[in-house]
């Protein structure tokens, strides 16, 4: 009896070794507490479990970013991040303050902050985007958590804005500026993030192709839809291992070759 059980002991052993040692997968991006993914979220939470992936969970505004950190609660594999979206700039920022001081703990960063014209309608709503975006930048540094930027039609204003603050674990999320732009991000030490529209658009894959092997990152940026292949869909984290395998097509790597560097580069965006 005794002889089982020591079978059964080390074949348990070796199985939780084997888990340890899998590379995990991770969406760097994702608005996982939007309400579009509300009536799937059980389902979604074990699909993370079974593929491996983390998702770092993004927010809109502080109703939002409570909405995230409950979902923190339900799964380890939830990485929240909680602030406030240039869409949202007229959200309490000192709530929202506040939300990050008292969570700081419990938080794996700070995000979906940034710049974005498109929102902007005077010279009012443009200075209180840049305060709410440096606001929640110190409160970042405060803390040393990583941040997800929102940098649409703004990037020059967010390298400008950065030269203030700590590119270490920065990222610039679903990048879409020029080549000579990401070589000023790849020279400033930012992350940058590429989604499921790598797989179709051939700018993404050029950008992709001469971006920095330790500064890539892969998102969804769900529920954002995606043409092509994805039939308007929206952003599913079950699309990452498709990102992962056009991007190993690109490098020129294996598929695992690639999750094994994204799984490192996470760790080093996140800090740990």
């Amino acid at each position: 009896m005794s002889e089982k059980i020591s079978l059964r002991n080390r074949f348990i052993q070796t199985i939780l070794r084997i888990d340890q040692e899998m590379t995990w997968y991770f969406d760097s991006h994702i608005h996982l507490s939007d309400p579009q993914y509300v009536p799937d979220l059980e389902y979604i939470l074990k699909q993370m479990d079974f593929l491996k992936i983390k998702a770092c969970a993004v927010s809109m505004d502080c109703e939002n970013s409570l909405k995230t950190l409950e979902l923190a609660n339900q799964s380890p594999h939830v990485l929240p991040f909680i602030g406030i979206h240039p869409e949202c700039a007229n959200d309490d920022l000192e709530q929202m303050s506040m939300l990050i001081e008292q969570n700081n703990k419990q938080i794996s960063g700070v995000g979906e902050i940034g710049l974005d014209p498109t929102f902007v309608n005077s010279d009012d709503d443009l200075k209180r985007q840049r305060h709410v975006f440096e606001t929640l930048l110190t409160l970042a540094e405060k803390y040393e958590k990583p941040v997800s930027i929102h940098s649409r039609k703004s990037l020059d204003d967010v390298f400008e804005i950065m030269t203030s603050y700590s590119t270490k674990h920065a990222l610039l999320h679903w990048f879409d500026g020029s080549k000579k732009q990401l070589q000023k991000a790849m020279d400033m030490d930012f992350f940058v993030s590429y989604g499921p529209v790598t797989v179709y658009a051939n700018d993404k894959q050029t950008l992709l192709s001469k971006t920095d092997e330790t500064k890539i990152l892969v998102e969804t940026d769900g529920p954002v839809r995606f043409s092509r292949c994805f039939e308007m869909k929206s952003g599913q984290i079950a699309f990452i291992p498709s990102v992962i395998f056009c991007a190993s097509k690109i490098l020129g790597k294996t598929f695992d070759e690639v999750s094994i560097m994204l799984e490192k580069n996470s760790n080093s965006y996140l800090g740990i």
